[in-house]
């Protein structure tokens, strides 16, 4: 839910220009603040250009108030704590109430007003990612702007000047808050509301974080080794799902903060990249995909028609980023006698489970773990368990969704008929012939 708060301070609204004083306190726009980890609604406008809002995986948008020609919008950086998924709650930084930030959305031409407030133990700033403006607003401390020292509020003006899908980060010791969390998505929508219109539009930004199991602080010095590949700072089963309706244009924008790049695949349908955060991609360039990757410090946008119902898999497709708090140094034990196995390690440690030497199958299995740990591959589904975690959810496309309707529509009802199923299997395994050499073979 959305609270208010205040906070003093004002002046002339000069480049990135630190805002202090009390005679115009009431100048600086309140700040809005979320604490619910589920996607909230679209924030429709009420006033100016018409756009088809975005909504944000686990996240929200950052109301605005309207001052003459301007959008004003306030964030405030200050320490959070986000809820990877039941379970498991991790301290981070990030703004107005969560990590990431909220998503900032606005209109090509808008002229926009954003105050910063810094409530974190050092200085910040924040960096407008890929968004064309002028120098002394860009946001990196020490070259084009003075730091945010804690408890000051800076402003940053300018012209949304292209549309397209953005992102904000900091540009104050860059490895620390960014592997904090700090970062959000912004989306600015063309003024021409029939310019590439979609039905539904998603937006997330994915990072990554080393916690140990037991612990609540991600390690910000760890550049290869991450256990928590996240989607808006949520791992599965705590990613929201993508409810669709059936025949719906869809239009998923996703940016990376992350240290490597993500190979992003949806199931049952085909796509398209459709813009980057350099710009719209023409038409006579775009071809299709079921997978994209999306290389660190980019966005990539893809628009897909939901013509196939049912409940899609929409996922990173290296198959260690589907899981949570996995460890590198895990031996491989299949063809390994769990008999023997378990009674050599049971003389080191009495309370141990011998797994592995048939795989690592883990969705019957119960092991005791420190609190605060999310088990590596968790969620149950309609048919038992799903087996996955980090960067994992489902596009769920059905036919009677309202139009503006994003719950949970729960499990798809499969027509009958239309479920992989059981036979019985042959006692003997068939006889098979062997192959002809293909040298021999004429052409």
């Amino acid at each position: 839910m959305f609270s208010r708060r205040g906070f003093l301070g004002t002046a002339a609204l000069v480049g990135a220009s630190a805002v202090q004083g009390r005679v115009q306190a009431a100048s600086i726009p309140e700040a809005a603040h979320m604490d619910k980890v589920v996607m909230q609604p679209p924030l429709h406008p009420v006033s100016g250009p018409d756009y088809r809002p975005v909504v944000t995986l686990n996240g929200w948008s950052l109301p605005f108030r309207m001052n003459g020609d301007w959008k004003e919008f306030h964030l405030v950086a200050e320490p959070v704590v986000r809820e990877f998924a039941e379970g498991m709650k991790v301290n981070l930084w990030g703004y107005n109430g969560q990590s990431p930030g909220p998503t900032i959305e606005a209109v090509e031409g808008d002229k926009v007003r954003i105050f910063v407030t810094n409530r974190l133990p050092e200085y910040t700033t924040v960096h407008w990612h890929g968004m064309i403006i002028p120098s002394g607003m860009d946001g990196v401390g020490g070259l084009t702007q003075p730091h945010i020292q804690p408890g000051k509020t800076f402003v940053y003006e300018f012209e949304m000047r292209k549309s397209g899908t953005f992102m904000y980060h900091p540009h104050s010791d860059e490895m620390v808050q960014m592997a904090m969390g700090m970062m959000g998505m912004v989306v600015v929508h063309p003024r021409d509301p029939n310019f590439r219109p979609v039905d539904r539009d998603f937006v997330f930004v994915m990072s990554t974080y080393r916690v140990d199991p037991g612990t609540y602080l991600p390690l910000v010095n760890e550049m290869t080794d991450f256990n928590m590949w996240t989607w808006n700072a949520r791992v599965f089963p705590g990613i929201d799902p993508l409810p669709v309706r059936l025949g719906d244009k869809v239009r998923v924008r996703i940016g990376n903060l992350s240290m490597t790049n993500h190979p992003i695949h949806l199931h049952g349908h085909a796509f398209a990249v459709t813009c980057t955060d350099g710009g719209w991609v023409p038409e006579s360039a775009q071809y299709p995909e079921t997978t994209t990757d999306v290389p660190v410090g980019a966005v990539r946008v893809f628009d897909v028609l939901a013509d196939n119902p049912g409940d899609w898999a929409f996922h990173c497709h290296k198959s260690h980023h589907t899981m949570n708090a996995m460890g590198h140094d895990v031996r491989n034990l299949i063809g390994v006698s769990r008999k023997d196995l378990a009674k050599a390690v049971g003389k080191l440690a009495p309370d141990s489970m011998a797994m592995g030497s048939t795989g690592m199958a883990m969705g019957n299995m119960e092991m005791p773990a420190p609190d605060n740990t999310l088990p590596m591959m968790t969620g149950t589904g309609q048919f038992g368990p799903i087996e996955m975690g980090g960067m994992f959810t489902v596009m769920k496309i059905r036919e009677d969704l309202a139009r503006d309707d994003y719950r949970d529509p729960g499990p798809y009802k499969f027509p009958q008929g239309t479920v992989a199923y059981e036979v019985e299997a042959p006692d003997a395994a068939p006889v098979r012939q062997p192959g002809k050499p293909t040298h021999k073979m004429k052409m």
